[in-house]
C-alpha cells in the first residue's frame, strides 16, 4: 500500500511540476516547479527499488536547482516583484497563495515518503548482505561497475561534463567592447 502510495504521489509530482514548467512565464516559478518534478523522479527511483539513483536524484539535481535560482536571481537582478494592489494598500508582499501551498504541501508529502522509503530499508538491513525489503541495495554494484567494469565510460563523462561547464562559463562571460 506504502509503494503505491508513493508512487502515485511521486507521478502527480512528476508530471503536475513538469506541466507547470511549461506554462510559467516567470523564471523563479519555473525553477520551483523543475524542482518539484525533480523530487517527483527521486520519488519514483525509490519505488523502483534504486536507492542509490534517488539519493543522487535529490543530492545532484535537487541541489542544482538551488544553484539554478541563485544564478536566476543573480542574472536578472533581483528585483521584488510588488503587485499594484501591494503598492496601492500598503500591504507586506504574501509569501504565497492557495496554489503555491497545495505545491508545496504535495512536494512537502512526497520528499517525506521519499525519504520514509530510503531511511526505512536503511534501518531494516542487516550488517551482513541480507537487507529487509524486497528489493536489495544498489551501491555495491553500481560501484563495482563503475570503478572495474566501466570506468572508460565514467571518466569520459566526468570529461564530458568539464567541457560542458567550461562552455557555460565562456559563453556567460562578459563580452569586451
Amino acid at each position: 500500500m506504502f509503494m503505491q502510495l508513493l508512487f502515485g504521489l511521486s507521478a502527480l509530482l512528476t508530471l503536475s511540476g513538469a506541466i507547470a514548467v511549461l506554462v510559467t512565464k516567470n523564471i523563479m516559478h519555473a525553477c520551483i516547479f523543475l524542482l518539484a518534478s525533480l523530487i517527483g523522479i527521486a520519488g519514483l527511483y525509490a519505488t523502483l527499488g534504486a536507492d542509490f539513483v534517488a539519493v543522487t536524484q535529490i543530492m545532484v539535481y535537487v541541489g542544482g536547482i538551488v544553484i539554478l535560482m541563485i544564478f536566476a536571481v543573480m542574472l536578472t537582478g533581483g528585483k521584488d516583484f510588488v503587485s499594484r494592489a501591494q503598492n496601492l494598500l500598503g500591504l507586506a508582499p504574501s509569501m504565497g497563495n492557495k496554489w503555491t501551498y497545495t505545491v508545496g504541501l504535495l512536494v512537502s508529502l512526497v520528499f517525506l515518503l521519499t525519504n520514509v522509503k530510503l531511511i526505512s530499508s536503511i534501518v531494516k538491513s542487516h550488517p551482513a548482505k541480507t537487507f529487509g525489503n524486497e528489493f536489495p541495495s544498489t551501491v555495491n554494484q553500481l560501484g563495482h561497475l563503475l570503478i572495474k567494469d566501466h570506468v572508460l565510460a565514467f571518466e569520459l563523462s566526468s570529461v564530458l561534463l568539464l567541457g560542458a561547464l567550461v562552455g557555460a562559463a565562456m559563453i556567460a562571460r562578459p563580452r569586451k567592447q
